[in-house]
């Protein structure tokens, strides 16, 4: 501590620094000769002048109370150093009052002293009170003896708050080294520790690496046992190829054949004809896809035989489709790579479809003279009633299936009389296809589009088709009736969008560049007192490139075939005409153009029956020409 001469030799400022650092209050305004007996008489251990009190520094309080939390956070030998250090301590601070080395120990001390002097005067209680509280924080840090990182953290930064707080450096110097070698040995308990975890890591870090290899080769040992198990099946396989074995039985399937329909999200094999019938048989979209099947194909394949008591509910009405084998008689590969109708290049027709058949068969005559029919061509016979239209289209189909045995004949009758269907049936050498007038308008548009899409089918493998309707004005009447209503009506009753189905089907009709052709022929009703009739021929009559117009007055005097021979013809009939005889015909159509319907018949009908063939007849009329040149006569006898 400082001696008197001191205290006198210090300035005022640093006596009330010194008063401040042993705890003395109200000396702030004293004057120095007062603060200096103050100060002496506190060193001495006095009693305090009156106005002044002494108060313990609370660095002092902090250090008790950080101690405290000091111990909880050490093992048992690191408190037992810890208050022997602190014991240590005392002595040497009371060791050094005798000496006046430092006057800031000897201040620390005093502090000290008049703290033990203030817990004396509060009764012994808190002493036993502190020291009970001393001996749990010991019990608690040999409890808490494993606590973290966080504390010893905390704990040393109260110990050097401690440790600032300390006046001196020469006098903390032993302190310092001390609390030095505390933390030193706080830090290598928490790099022992931090050792510690470093090795749990490394040894789990060994173990999961072992448990990694561990598995890799129970993995390869699987993938070598897997390899030698294919490899002893294989082996078995071979083994039982090569030796004769026993035919086992296989699923019994029936071939099937009919013509495919497709609708919207499913499709149909027709077995029964081209319209929906019992035994058909379902086909998938998936399929349609798989074997590249269009509407109208002829497919032949297998379904699964029905077994005894096998049932089918509601949804398994129809036995499905098991296999495609061919496809419009040809491979599913082949048929792959078939055109598309409607990508494939229409010309005018420039070879003819002849008629002429024998003598006495008229109408065939007539039609090669005034109307010839090309392949390819899309003909309108226009017939009132009774008039003959039918006996027309049967004559036609005959001649064609007598002269054109290569052509493909379809007869198409829709919404005709069932004796008509027999009588066609049994007198023409083609396909008929039919659908009586008792039936619902659905069925005859379904005839009438599967009919076409097959006959488009058989174009795209450059096949020549002829198609016969009877009659246009009745399917247009089917579509009028079948199909949702539009809201344009035309006149007549006749919907708009009706009309679009029946053009559809007499567009197809067309030949076809390098191969190939459609023609279709048809008949159109006029005269029967209908305006819806009339609508619909009017909306066909600009569609066709031949017509062959039928008379009712001719029809009503008996006079058949009746054919108007003015109001018939071909357009570019040069293209399908011998080209010596298209100026004899030409010269005809001058010579009948001047007459009524009836005398043209008259005129040319009992000559051709006088010769045996359109040949005969034509030079017939060359050598008459010539005759009456060299005679002067230009009647035809």
């Amino acid at each position: 501590m400082a001696t008197s001469q001191n205290l006198d030799d210090m300035k005022l400022s640093e006596l009330k620094d010194l008063a401040k650092q042993m705890g003395l209050r109200g000396t702030s305004t004293m004057r120095k000769p007062d603060l200096v007996a103050t100060l002496t008489a506190a060193r001495n251990g006095g009693d305090a002048p009156a106005g002044v009190s002494v108060h313990v520094p609370k660095s002092t309080l902090r250090i008790n109370r950080v101690s405290q939390s000091d111990d909880e956070t050490q093992n048992n030998s690191s408190s037992f150093e810890l208050r022997s250090s602190i014991d240590t301590n005392r002595d040497f601070n009371d060791s050094s009052d005798s000496s006046d080395a430092n006057s800031g120990t000897r201040n620390r001390n005093f502090a000290r002293e008049n703290q033990t002097h203030r817990y004396r005067k509060e009764g012994s209680a808190n002493v036993t009170r502190e020291d009970n509280a001393r001996t749990n924080a010991s019990v608690n840090a040999e409890q808490n003896n494993g606590s973290n990182f966080a504390k010893t953290d905390e704990v040393d930064a109260n110990l050097d708050q401690i440790l600032a707080t300390l006046p001196s450096e020469k006098s903390s110097a032993p302190n310092a080294n001390r609390n030095s070698e505390s933390r030193r040995m706080r830090m290598s308990t928490r790099s022992s520790e931090e050792n510690d975890y470093t090795s749990k890591a490394e040894r789990s870090d060994r173990f999961q690496r072992r448990t990694r290899r561990t598995r890799d080769d129970y993995d390869s040992k699987a993938e070598r046992t897997e390899r030698a198990e294919r490899s002893e099946i294989r082996e078995e396989h071979e083994i039982h190829e090569q030796a004769p074995r026993r035919e086992e039985p296989k699923e019994e399937l029936v071939p099937v054949a009919g013509i495919v329909d497709v609708l919207e999200s499913y499709a149909f094999v027709r077995t029964s004809g081209y319209l929906p019938g019992p035994n058909d048989v379902y086909v998938s979209m998936s399929q349609i896809k798989k074997y590249g099947l269009r509407k109208g194909d002829a497919v032949q394949g297998s379904i699964r035989a029905p077994r005894e008591g096998d049932r089918r509910n509601q949804r398994q009405k129809f036995v499905p489709l098991q296999s495609v084998d061919s496809i419009n008689g040809m491979s599913v590969e082949e048929a792959q790579n078939r055109p598309q109708f409607a990508k494939l290049t229409p010309l005018y027709p420039h070879e003819r479809l002849k008629q002429e058949t024998t003598p006495n068969r008229m109408l065939g005559r007539i039609i090669d003279l005034v109307a010839p029919i090309g392949k390819g061509q899309r003909g309108l016979i226009v017939s009132p009633p009774k008039a003959g239209k039918t006996i027309t289209l049967q004559n036609i189909a005959n001649a064609i299936a007598v002269n054109n045995p290569e052509v493909h004949l379809m007869v198409v009758l829709v919404d005709e009389r069932p004796e008509e269907v027999t009588d066609m049936e049994r007198t023409v050498q083609g396909e008929v296809i039919s659908s009586t007038f008792d039936r619902p308008a659905s069925d005859h548009t379904t005839v009438a589009e599967l009919a076409i899409e097959r006959a488009k089918r058989l174009v795209e493998l450059g096949q020549d088709v002829v198609v016969l309707l009877d009659s246009m004005t009745r399917l247009a009447r089917a579509y009028n009736i079948a199909a949702p209503a539009s809201g344009r009506i035309l006149s007549g009753g006749v919907d708009a969008q009706a009309l679009y189905p029946p053009k559809k089907f007499f567009g197809a009709a067309r030949n076809i560049e390098n191969g190939g052709s459609l023609t279709i022929i048809s008949s159109a009703l006029v005269e029967t007192g209908s305006k819806m009739d009339e609508v619909i021929f009017e909306e066909f009559k600009g569609t066709g490139n031949m017509e062959l117009r039928l008379s009712r007055d001719l029809a009503d005097k008996r006079l058949f075939p009746a054919v108007d021979i003015n109001s018939s013809g071909t357009r570019r009939e040069e293209l399908i005409t011998p080209a010596q005889e298209l100026p004899i015909i030409y010269r005809l159509r001058r010579l009948f153009g001047g007459l009524e319907p009836e005398q043209a018949y008259q005129t040319l009908v009992p000559r051709l029956k006088k010769t045996a063939s359109n040949r005969d007849f034509l030079a017939a009329i060359v050598q008459q020409a010539n005759n009456s040149t060299n005679g002067g006569t230009g009647a035809i006898a």
